[in-house]
């Protein structure tokens, strides 16, 4: 059996990398979940779940298991899973790769706000509405305790933790979602302003489209940027890309892996 690879996953590209890779009998295939979500879908192939604990014991584990490639498909949002791998791979001198799906663009008639960080999201809302459609999550709510002049609904996939917006409606749902039920959603709690991360992707972009149908503002949060690797001495740069069959290229492209 040739190298192992190590998919650091949770999102439907890395499941959808992991079920081309199985189909090699010659690659042992790991795919990693950090544990957040209770029932997450499952990519085949080997799983383990639950975090390394730390960038030197998830080297030291890349070394025991004979791992050749680090493909890190986590979330665009992932950043300290992903400054960890950069450490990890740096350390046990294994080739790293970021998958990243393409982030959201704006189409004509869209209103959008871009913002760095969810505390600058909160603190932007007074002037946009009272009635807010919070869909960021539920880590990160806390930036939002504060805001008791406004009401917000929030979908998250898992139960969130406290603290949290005092006056609240919380929906606990999973996508893919329809323009059709956003849409109506949006209107059964007459939502004035929609809160997103720019996660990329179509599972859960309808409710962009169902904002722009009603003439909402949506607050986006940018992207967290890769972390800086001038201080890791065997790292120049992350090799990055957004696709699942760029990623496969990238693979066969390194010596005993694929």
């Amino acid at each position: 059996m040739r190298g192992g690879v190590l998919v650091l996953g949770g999102t439907g590209e890395a499941r959808r990398l992991a079920s081309e890779l199985v189909r090699d009998p010659g690659v042992r295939v790991v795919s990693s979940l950090a544990g957040r979500v209770t029932d997450p879908r499952l990519p085949e192939g080997e799983v383990r779940v639950g975090g390394f604990g730390g960038p030197d014991r998830m080297a030291a584990w890349l070394r025991e298991h004979g791992i050749r490639a680090v493909v890190d498909a986590t979330h665009p949002f992932a950043e300290r899973i992903t400054a960890s791998a950069v450490r990890a791979t740096a350390e046990a001198r294994v080739p790293l790769l970021v998958l990243r799906r393409p982030g959201w663009r704006q189409d004509a008639g869209d209103d959008w706000r871009w913002v760095a960080s969810l505390d600058e999201a909160a603190a932007v809302l007074p002037a946009l509405g009272r009635r807010v459609f919070l869909t960021t999550g539920r880590q990160g709510l806390a930036a939002f305790a504060g805001a008791d002049g406004l009401w917000f609904l929030i979908r998250t996939v898992d139960p969130p933790e406290p603290p949290m917006p005092a006056h609240h409606h919380l929906v606990l749902d999973r996508g893919p979602y329809t323009v059709d039920g956003e849409r109506a959603l949006m209107r059964e709690h007459r939502v004035d302003v929609l809160v997103t991360k720019d996660s990329g992707g179509t599972m859960t972009r309808a409710k962009l489209t169902a904002a722009r149908d009603l003439a909402l503002p949506v607050v986006v949060v940018r992207r967290p940027p890769l972390p800086e690797t001038a201080a890791l001495e065997t790292v120049d740069t992350v090799d990055t890309v957004d696709t699942v069959e760029a990623a496969l290229t990238w693979l066969r492209a390194l010596p005993g892996t694929l």
